[in-house]
């Protein structure tokens, strides 16, 4: 729960919480934050942590990485998963850390679940069970996800819904969980492990007034991206790893959308208008994630991205929240 005035976690050491959907200008953001305050950045984000995935995760670039220290860049090969857990594992061990450096941890990136973990919990759910991920596995080599979809529905119609019938690592671990509990994924979900907070969050929102200004960004960057050689970084990808689209590295907004095009099922322009539009669904379901944290978390304050002097504004907020 958000920490209250009155509360003896008023008293922790302060960890700020730079939350936006992407291209709302975090990276800046935090980078001019930076400029005035002894900040070290964790990344909050689930493509940026896979090395060789530069461009099309809009990854800072070397100036800016040497800005400022940065933490959980580059830490796993794309064949390699990466979970919420994992996440919450580690940004609370270099939280430690760099208080104990006498700095400030600041926690920025767009993957809301790892934010709502970090804050909220963790649900408490089984341990992955290789004898049955592998009779699932084997199930879909034989009868295809659709039918493991449908008997999804079956056991839990309610997660079901919410997934698509090809959406293999979802499936794989939605009927996995309700197998080994015997119930519906949301009873499993409601649990939650209880953890102690080690700092006090200041949570700030960047959310823009424009959706049309925000997609006109998207458009934008990915242009660039192209231009920078993405489709040459996934051509490049392929030749030093085992990939394939369910990894979740390929799952990311862009690659799964260039492995489609490399793999002749769409033309470049096409390439170019489905990665478009995937990252403009992308910022749509994370603009509703921090609609659902304004709503939870009573300290959260919003920002205008599309405002002039934004960064400035953050500034202020978070200079009158450290005192």
């Amino acid at each position: 729960m958000p920490e209250t005035a009155q509360s003896p976690s008023t008293r922790l050491p302060p960890a700020i919480l730079l939350l936006g959907p992407t291209a709302s200008g975090k990276t800046a953001c935090a980078l001019e934050l930076a400029r005035t305050l002894p900040i070290e950045i964790i990344s909050v984000d689930s493509a940026l942590v896979y090395r060789d995935m530069n461009i099309g995760t809009a990854k800072p670039s070397a100036d800016e990485l040497a800005a400022c220290p940065h933490h959980l860049i580059d830490i796993l090969s794309p064949e390699e998963a990466y979970s919420a857990a994992r996440f919450c594992e580690d940004a609370r061990r270099l939280m430690n850390e760099i208080t104990a450096r006498g700095r400030i941890p600041l926690l920025t990136g767009g993957t809301m679940l790892y934010y709502k973990a970090l804050r909220e919990g963790l649900s408490e759910l089984p341990e992955a069970a290789p004898e049955l991920r592998r009779e699932i596995e084997d199930a879909a080599a034989r009868d295809g996800w659709p039918a493991l979809h449908a008997e999804l529905a079956r056991l839990d119609p309610d997660a079901a819904a919410r997934l698509q019938p090809n959406d293999a690592q979802r499936i794989q671990r939605a009927l996995e969980i309700v197998r080994l509990t015997g119930q519906p994924l949301a009873a499993s979900y409601a649990r939650r492990e209880a953890h102690v907070d080690t700092h006090r969050f200041i949570p700030v929102t960047l959310t823009p007034s424009d959706r049309a200004v925000l997609h006109a960004r998207i458009a934008r960057r990915f242009d660039a991206m192209l231009l920078a050689g993405f489709v040459d970084e996934v051509i490049a990808l392929r030749k030093h790893y085992r990939l394939d689209p369910n990894l979740p590295s390929m799952r990311c907004v862009g690659y799964r959308q260039a492995l489609e095009h490399l793999d002749g099922y769409c033309d470049l322009p096409t390439f170019r208008d489905k990665g478009i539009f995937a990252t403009r669904q992308l910022a749509k379901r994370q603009i509703t994630w921090q609609r659902n944290f304004r709503e939870s978390w009573g300290d959260l304050v919003e920002v205008d991205c599309l405002a002039a002097g934004m960064e400035k504004q953050v500034q202020q907020i978070v200079e009158s929240r450290l005192d």
